[in-house]
């Protein structure tokens, strides 16, 4: 459990943070079958299948193009549910309607709702349901009975068999591909990509960012099969990005031009850095002209306002001035190689510190590779947020393996934070990544709530 939670639970969430959950442990490949999650959804009477979904699958930048889009729908009137996974501090984060998170109140009434059924029902076989089974249709259920208009749905994990899979979309967002939970996804970006592409649904329209030959094909091979219209990036759609600028003072926003095969899109503001999230704005304005092309109504400036205000916590913010601070959720080498580019694209010239924890799941020899050049210390510490956490000590055995960058190890990312704080001067630039359950512990610490 985060420390953002609430010290004391309802029994609702007490009994849903007692399911297996595969955020703090890592899932068997047969612990993944879609048939769980249809059954259950079928004693709540199938709330996924009245609703219009958006499905957003990928190996990074699912959430940040799965928040564009439904900040543009919600400005052109629609009145739009996002499902995101994981939270950043508080559960609540990941069922929203028109960028409001879901009560408390609405949430264990949807969990007893859900228990109750579950309880009364029994569960054929003795397999229980997955903590994450449960947040799925906790969403399909939430978003239905406030008649959202439209629903947003980021995959959990993989494609193919993960539980927001069940779903009809009316259309299909995969966007990048890159080495990521390769235990159980494969070691190949053609196997990443196969599962990713598990979300294709026979003739309903896909939109990709994937631009790895390698991955792209076997996009393209699925969407054949099951004649689902494929629109690409660089293939079908391009863009231009123009790096934002972070000062001591202020953040310039940056700026994106879409060209599509149907049209050449004003130049937009981007409230997100980086020209990952350039890549995938472009993926989210192709998928909003697919919508448009089937009857929804998007004017260009419902799009304009909704990528200059989207909002997404701990993707490359700015916390704090003098010395910058900049917290992200990067937890691969993909991200972190964005990482590094956009500090360069976008940050002063500063003597750099990080503040780093991570998964044991996760490449994190690769990630030091990428970052240590370019920082003049690190702090190590250890989330408590999720078991997965890698102890300090041997993250230091990783640097040291993998670099030269010197580090003072920390009990707490709390304890860390603050050392650096101490160790940096005014024009310093502390960045703080690794994982979204660092990120998470850490933000409330800074930025408070």
């Amino acid at each position: 459990m985060s420390p953002c939670h609430p010290v004391t639970l309802s029994p609702e969430k007490a009994w849903w943070y007692g399911l297996i959950n595969f955020e703090q442990r890592t899932p068997h490949a047969d612990d993944l079958k879609l048939e769980h999650m249809r059954s259950l959804l079928a004693r709540l009477d199938n709330p996924h299948h009245r609703l219009r979904v958006v499905h957003v699958a990928g190996s990074k930048g699912k959430g940040s193009t799965a928040a564009m889009l439904a900040s543009i729908l919600r400005q052109a009137g629609y009145r739009t549910g996002l499902f995101t996974s994981p939270h950043l501090c508080r559960v609540e984060e990941r069922f929203q309607v028109d960028g409001q998170a879901i009560t408390t109140d609405e949430l264990t009434a949807l969990l007893g709702d859900i228990r109750g059924c579950i309880e009364a029902e029994g569960r054929s076989g003795g397999v229980p349901y997955t903590f994450f089974e449960v947040a799925t249709a906790a969403g399909f259920l939430h978003f239905v009975r406030r008649r959202v208009e439209t629903a947003v749905m980021e995959v959990g994990l993989g494609g193919r068999l993960d539980s927001t899979n069940v779903c009809r979309p009316i259309v299909s967002v995969i966007t990048s591909i890159s080495f990521d939970h390769t235990h159980l996804l494969g070691d190949r970006l053609a196997a990443i990509a196969a599962e990713k592409g598990g979300i294709i649904k026979p003739g309903r329209p896909v939109i990709s960012g994937t631009t790895v030959p390698e991955a792209r094909v076997v996009i393209e091979r699925l969407s054949r099969e099951r004649r689902a219209p494929l629109r690409q990036l660089i293939v079908d759609f391009r863009f231009t990005y123009s790096p934002g600028k972070v000062t001591p003072t202020h953040t310039h926003r940056s700026r994106v031009s879409v060209a599509t095969e149907r049209r050449r899109w004003p130049n937009f503001e981007l409230n997100l850095l980086g020209d990952h999230q350039a890549a995938n704005a472009a993926v989210a304005v192709a998928c909003i002209e697919t919508l448009q092309a089937e009857g929804w109504h998007v004017p260009d400036t419902a799009v304009a306002c909704g990528l200059a205000e989207v909002s997404w916590p701990a993707r490359l913010e700015v916390v704090g001035r003098r010395p910058l601070i900049v917290l992200d959720c990067a937890h691969n080498v993909a991200s972190a190689l964005a990482l590094v580019r956009t500090l360069h694209a976008s940050f002063p010239p500063a003597r750099c510190l990080l503040i780093f924890a991570g998964s044991s799941d996760k490449d994190l020899a690769g990630m030091f590779r990428v970052l240590a050049p370019h920082f003049a210390h690190a702090f190590l510490t250890r989330y408590t947020s999720n078991a997965r956490s890698v102890p300090a000590e041997h993250l230091a055995e990783l640097l040291r393996a993998n670099g030269s960058l010197p580090a003072t190890l920390c009990a707490t990312p709390a304890d860390a934070y603050h050392s650096a704080r101490a160790a940096a001067g005014p024009d310093d630039l502390i960045v703080i990544t690794g994982s979204v359950f660092l990120a998470g512990e850490l933000r409330p610490v800074i930025v408070g709530g």
